[in-house]
């Protein structure tokens, strides 16, 4: 078998370019079969199994893994039901505790039930409890309860009356005796009285006799003193004449400081006067200076003023030399000037000649077109005339227009009112019969809520009456005073003083500012009369009215 040179890294050394291009277009070729070789199939086989060893053995690991999986699973399922193994006792332990657990699930089930009855008789009990005390809070009950209390405290009054006469019987027997007593303890006292006041006056005469003693001593006291003062006196005096002699003396050493002090200043007086007149020599010699100075002063200044006199004669001289030569100079500029305003008037006139030719120019262009301009706006005036009455009869045919469309639009408007019209009449006639409808609906409602009303007023009425007649009975057995009980429990709700109506008793007030209930005149004369002249049979009345016909 003839094999391909193998080539590495680039060409083949010696070989060029050329001939590797030759065997390039050589290998593109279709081979030949000829020079083909053969294998037969045992070598084939040989050479893929060589090539899929690997895979070979990745399978037979997996089968021995899934072999090994299986047989422990069938483990385990034989294994599952034994009870001597470890997952056999978690599982026995696992079961008893579930069945211990849905046990006590029961047994809670079981008391929750029992709660649920409890709590449901609890409720009953405060909802009973609720209704009786909603019951005492109503306002005929309240008023009850009030006469009850009224009662109770008519009882109690009673047994405080009952009392007090027992303590003013039984008192009656004690004041003798307190009275008996009282006349001992007066005399014992005025006795004791007696006796203090004895006591008393004896302890006022030894209280004088201390007095006296007292003053006697206060005296002899006065004595010593008074001589004592006497001694001071003496010893004041004589510190006075030493005091007024100590003054004196000091006065003389006063005037002879005083005199000292006048020599002083009269010395000081004389020095004084030489100092001034020392001090006015001074002055007088500054003085002079001053003079001798002010006159050298006026001396220069009167130099200096000469030379300025001097200086300024110079000066005027060289200004009128000066002025002198301008004014010739001036002159002469003046007589060229006046050739130059010849020339430059020369030059004006010319150019205001130019200006006003076309000034001329200019005015007559304008007036030509001010006249094209004036036919053209006569032109266009026409024009606009013509449009206008152009458009005014477009506008006549538009306004004849917009009228037909403006009347056939309110005929349709009027026939769609007209259907409107009915449609709200229906409609309002449906509202109205709706509305019957449903205030009969309303009044029949209302009729039965009164019916329901009235039922529950009999109701609360029987049971209000039981209540009473409890309460009536026992407060009759306990002897107390049952007339607020028997006015409280009347018949009909309600605290008025009117006649029954639909079970409520109510109240008539007074037509005034006061506002007061009228008061309820029911007795028995005023019962007779009412039967007296009210009329229930015709025909007795007739009798009695002595009617034969």
């Amino acid at each position: 078998m003839a094999t391909a040179p193998v080539i590495q890294y680039g060409r083949r050394s010696g070989s060029s370019k050329k001939k590797h291009a030759v065997e390039e277009k050589k290998e593109l070729q279709p081979p030949d079969l000829r020079n083909v070789t053969v294998l037969p199939k045992a070598e084939w086989l040989r050479i893929q199994g060589r090539l899929n060893h690997s895979n070979k053995y990745n399978e037979s690991l997996n089968e021995a893994s899934k072999q090994r999986e299986a047989m422990h699973l069938q483990s385990k399922e034989v294994v599952k039901f034994w009870s001597n193994t470890i997952v056999g006792q978690r599982q026995k332990k696992l079961e008893a505790k579930k069945i211990r657990e849905e046990l006590e699930k029961e047994e809670k089930k079981q008391i929750d039930i029992e709660e649920a009855k409890y709590q449901e008789q609890m409720r009953k009990a405060a909802i009973e409890k609720a209704k009786i005390l909603q019951y005492y809070e109503t306002d005929r009950v309240k008023g009850f309860h009030s006469a009850l209390l009224l009662t109770e405290v008519l009882k109690e009054r009673e047994a405080q009356i009952e009392l007090k006469q027992k303590k003013e019987e039984t008192s009656k027997e004690v004041n003798t005796e307190i009275m008996t007593l009282m006349k001992r303890k007066e005399e014992a006292a005025l006795e004791l009285e007696q006796q203090k006041a004895l006591q008393r006056k004896l302890d006022s005469q030894a209280t004088a006799e201390k007095l006296k003693q007292q003053a006697r001593e206060n005296a002899m006291d006065r004595e010593r003193e008074m001589l004592e003062k006497k001694k001071e006196a003496e010893e004041l005096q004589q510190l006075k004449e030493l005091f007024l002699w100590e003054q004196d003396m000091q006065k003389k050493r006063k005037e002879d400081e005083k005199r000292n002090i006048m020599q002083t200043h009269m010395e000081h007086i004389a020095n004084r006067d030489i100092i001034r007149a020392i001090e006015a020599q001074k002055q007088e010699m500054e003085e002079e200076r001053r003079r001798l100075y002010a006159k050298a002063k006026q001396k220069m200044s009167k130099l200096r003023k000469d030379k300025e006199e001097e200086i300024y004669r110079e000066v005027q001289v060289h200004r009128e030399k000066i002025i002198n030569k301008l004014t010739a100079q001036q002159e002469e500029k003046a007589n060229n000037k006046e050739e130059i305003i010849a020339k430059a008037i020369a030059q004006q006139d010319a150019k205001l000649a130019q200006q006003h030719d076309e000034k001329e120019a200019k005015r007559m262009a304008m007036l030509d077109s001010i006249a094209s301009h004036r036919e053209a706006m006569r032109q266009e005036q026409e024009q606009k005339e013509k449009e206008d009455l152009q458009n005014a009869i477009e506008l006549l045919n538009a306004k004849k227009e917009a009228d037909r469309i403006f009347i056939e639009k309110q005929h349709l408007k009027a026939q769609k009112m007209k259907e409107d019209g009915r449609t709200l009449q229906d409609l309002y006639v449906n509202q109205m019969a709706e509305k019957r409808a449903k205030e009969q609906q309303i009044r029949k409602q209302q009729l039965d809520l009164e019916t329901k009303n009235a039922e529950l007023i009999a109701v609360e009425e029987i049971q209000f009456q039981q209540y009473a007649k409890k309460v009536i009975d026992t407060a009759t057995e306990a002897k107390k005073n049952t007339y607020p009980l028997l006015k409280a429990a009347r018949d009909g709700s309600g605290g008025g003083l009117g006649p029954i109506f639909g079970g409520v008793r109510p109240s008539y007030l007074v037509q005034d500012e006061t506002g007061v209930q009228l008061p309820s005149y029911v007795g028995g004369e005023s019962q007779d009369v009412k039967d007296l002249n009210e009329t229930r049979d015709i025909q007795q009345s007739k009798k009695r009215l002595g009617f034969t016909w």
